[in-house]
């Protein structure tokens, strides 16, 4: 079984916003849930940390998300609890749900199942740990927030930084009060112009997943810190604004940034349509093709690697065929050798590029 760092999971969010324990055993979890018809993701959840230990899952972002919006609020409500504890009424709401998020991963860490990974040291001696003793030590999680809403005004992102965060984006969907993000058009506001200059400042990486695509472009040209796409594919194999052009790719390849290819359906089928398409018609085979789409431009394997989002807002209803539990990412190992990969070539994937990078940005 080859080790794998995860650059997207959602795992406080499922805690606080679909009330999991995601310290349960999968199967346990999903019974659970059985009698649940809130959301179709109801009982088809794909990830709990044990389930990470056994699928190899060594060190992984976990995200803070929350957002602050207000218009879109109630008709949330009417969808059930797992969108209402997605949207605030204002960045000070959101950031009080982020820092309750915050203090599940917390809780996480006293009982020994999570540890916190905020420098090149502990990342380290971390890897070195779970290398060494993989059942017996605790998954390594990097902080990260999806949408930067909880951060209430730029000047105050240091107090995340010093709570640990050290990855952010600064919008998730809609429009956001830092950016247009995925399903709008616009530009990075000029509170955003102000939080990308104080991210510089403090170290902080910029994730650009979700950003639509002026904003994006504004981004990258306003912001010279480090730069990754941590749940990211491929517009030329599924059109949609959500996925990265060509332009945008090369762009980050000429960053040096890593994109995290994921896993929801509806960005691997063209077409989907959600809770309407069948999962059969798409497989595992095709996060393959956005992984070779990644090196092909590339022309080498450093700039892609895995980015699940799994249990992202959606379950096994929305994942590709072959994949059921997080563990069973391990069958990418196989499908991308049968693609003429190299040893060293799914390594990267699994988790050298990850590495690599996180090596290169964290604080010393």
């Amino acid at each position: 079984m080859r080790p794998l760092i995860d650059g997207h999971l959602d795992l406080a969010w499922n805690a606080l916003g679909w009330n999991r324990d995601v310290s349960r055993e999968l199967d346990d979890l999903n019974r659970s849930e059985s009698g649940l018809s809130d959301h179709p993701g109801r009982g088809r959840a794909t990830t709990t940390l044990p389930e990470m230990r056994r699928g190899g899952v060594a060190l992984c972002q976990a995200t803070l998300l929350a957002r602050a919006k207000p218009v879109s609020l109630w008709d949330h409500f009417a969808q059930g609890p797992p969108r209402a504890n997605l949207d605030w009424w204002s960045r000070e709401i959101a950031a009080a749900a982020a820092q309750g998020q915050l203090a599940y991963y917390r809780e996480l860490e006293r009982r020994g199942l999570l540890r916190p990974i905020r420098t090149r040291g502990e990342l380290d001696d971390h890897w070195s740990r779970s290398r060494a003793e993989p059942g017996a030590t605790p998954i390594g999680y990097i902080l990260a927030m999806e949408g930067s809403d909880p951060i209430v005004a730029p000047g105050r992102a240091g107090e995340w930084w010093d709570l640990g965060l050290r990855s952010a984006n600064l919008a998730h969907y809609g429009e956001s009060p830092y950016a247009a993000g995925t399903g709008a058009e616009g530009p990075v506001t000029a509170e955003g112009f102000e939080l990308l200059r104080e991210f510089e400042r403090l170290g902080m990486i910029l994730d650009v997943t979700h950003l639509a695509d002026e904003a994006f472009f504004q981004a990258l040209d306003a912001f010279s810190g480090p730069v990754l796409a941590s749940h990211n594919n491929c517009r030329a194999l599924v059109p949609a604004q959500r996925q990265f052009s060509d332009e945008q790719i090369r762009l980050l390849i000429g960053r040096d940034a890593v994109i995290g290819v994921a896993l929801d359906a509806w960005m691997l089928h063209p077409g989907w349509v959600r809770r309407q398409t069948s999962r059969e018609v798409v497989g595992l085979e095709a996060l393959v093709d956005h992984i070779d789409h990644i090196c092909q431009l590339a022309g080498d394997d450093r700039h892609v690697a895995i980015g699940s989002d799994l249990d992202g807002g959606f379950g096994t209803e929305q994942t590709p065929t072959g994949l059921d539990r997080i563990s069973d990412l391990q069958k990418l190992d196989g499908l991308l050798a049968a693609r003429g990969y190299a040893d060293a070539a799914i390594d990267a994937v699994f988790h050298g590029n990850w590495l690599r990078f996180f090596r290169e940005r964290l604080p010393a």
